[in-house]
């Protein structure tokens, strides 16, 4: 990744490089020591070594001339947008990188003005940003560009999940300190009190949990989980869930069943994918309705252990579909606080899944439930790994 700064460092020590190489052509150095030494090999020419100085860049870079054609044109230049080299050189560049925006900054380029933008190439899902310095160069201009995509999204999602953070914070914060400010101007109503302190210790409970995922998350994301690996069967684990959540299942109507023929033994840590088998079970009881169905399966597909988490609930819409483990996004946020989940549960699972070197998968179609699907490498014959 090639951040901004360092592209328009970079134009602007190639610059000075080339300006130096464009100086000793235009005061004959090159036949002055040609003359000196009549028996050596005819010395490159400035513009020959400016494209060879250009072209041994490790990111992309090509100068034009002042009627906008394409003097030189990289090989890093060629793979980033694309094009033959050979195809480029003598060109106008709005015909090999048709772009009005890089078009607009090579002009203010080709007027004297230094320039740094991200230009978007492509479109849809295919789109992507490339961050360019277009400079002056002698009698036309000289560009560096990166592909700067990966960095946008991943400031974007830091933005995202600060704004995220912040809003489920806030909330409860404000709601604790308007029932306290009533409680405090109640004169003592007992009324008052029944009423606020249960809601009060709810929202510190949201709290308390909401934190302790954060710093979940943060553990994953610095690779700080410690893995306790040892050798047990995932039946026995999906069996002590769904026992833990029948009472539930039973008062919200929800017929919780057990689909486990066979022991499946793996070397994992199991409080991990007891959490990870909680989370899922917990997430299509909160998402099924009275009436409706959540199975719990376990067993092999190849060398993978399956647990496979299927309900009639509401299911996920299409477009929802892809992102439903990015940290904080919930399908319905106007239902989010009502069954009590902060937008972590699935991004967590997915990351603690992704430790033990397997995955974590989603399928639905919208109004017709959802099958969540975990898959852990298999135990493999041999010794028993001991608990770490």
């Amino acid at each position: 990744m090639t951040d901004p700064g360092v592209v328009a460092g970079a134009v602007g020590a190639l610059t000075g490089v080339i300006v130096t190489y464009a100086t000793l052509r235009f005061r004959g150095d090159d036949r002055t020591e040609l003359a000196a030494h009549p028996s050596a090999p005819p010395a490159a020419s400035a513009d020959d070594r400016v494209e060879r100085l250009v072209d041994a860049l490790p990111f992309a870079a090509f100068t034009i001339d002042d009627r906008r054609r394409v003097n030189v044109f990289n090989a890093a230049a060629a793979e980033l947008f694309g094009v033959e080299r050979d195809r480029a050189i003598g060109r106008a560049i709005i015909e090999v990188v048709p772009s009005v925006d890089l078009e607009r900054m090579l002009a203010d380029a080709l007027a004297g003005e230094t320039r740094t933008q991200d230009i978007a190439f492509g479109s849809g899902g295919r789109e992507r940003f490339f961050g360019i310095t277009a400079q002056p160069y002698e009698d036309g201009a000289m560009a560096i560009a990166a592909d700067r995509t990966a960095m946008l999204e991943a400031e974007r999602v830091r933005r995202d999940f600060i704004s995220d953070v912040s809003h489920e914070l806030r909330t409860p914060l404000s709601a604790m300190k308007l029932m306290l400010e009533t409680l405090l101007l109640s004169d003592d109503d007992a009324e008052a009190r029944t009423l606020f302190l249960p809601q009060i210790a709810d929202e510190v409970e949201r709290m308390i949990r909401l934190v302790q995922d954060l710093l979940e998350l943060a553990r994953s994301d610095a690779s700080a989980v410690p893995l306790r690996t040892e050798h047990f069967d995932l039946t026995e684990v999906a069996t002590s869930t769904v026992n833990t959540f029948a009472q539930r299942a039973d008062s919200l109507g929800v017929d919780l069943e057990l689909d486990a023929p066979e022991a499946v033994d793996v070397d994992a840590d199991r409080g991990r994918l007891v959490q990870v088998t909680v989370n899922l079970v917990d997430n299509a009881l909160r998402h099924t309705p009275d009436g409706g169905r959540v199975v719990v399966e376990v067993g092999r597909e190849g060398d993978d252990a399956i647990v496979r988490v299927r309900d009639t609930g509401i299911g996920i819409p299409f477009a929802d579909l892809p992102r439903i483990f990015e940290r904080f996004y919930v399908v319905d946020r106007s239902r989010s606080r009502e069954h009590g989940g902060t937008g972590l549960g699935l991004a967590i699972a997915r990351q603690l899944v992704q430790l033990h070197g397997g995955s974590l998968t989603a399928e639905s179609v919208y109004g017709h439930g959802a099958t969540f699907t975990m898959r852990v490498p298999i135990r493999q014959s041999g010794p028993k790994i001991k608990t770490g």
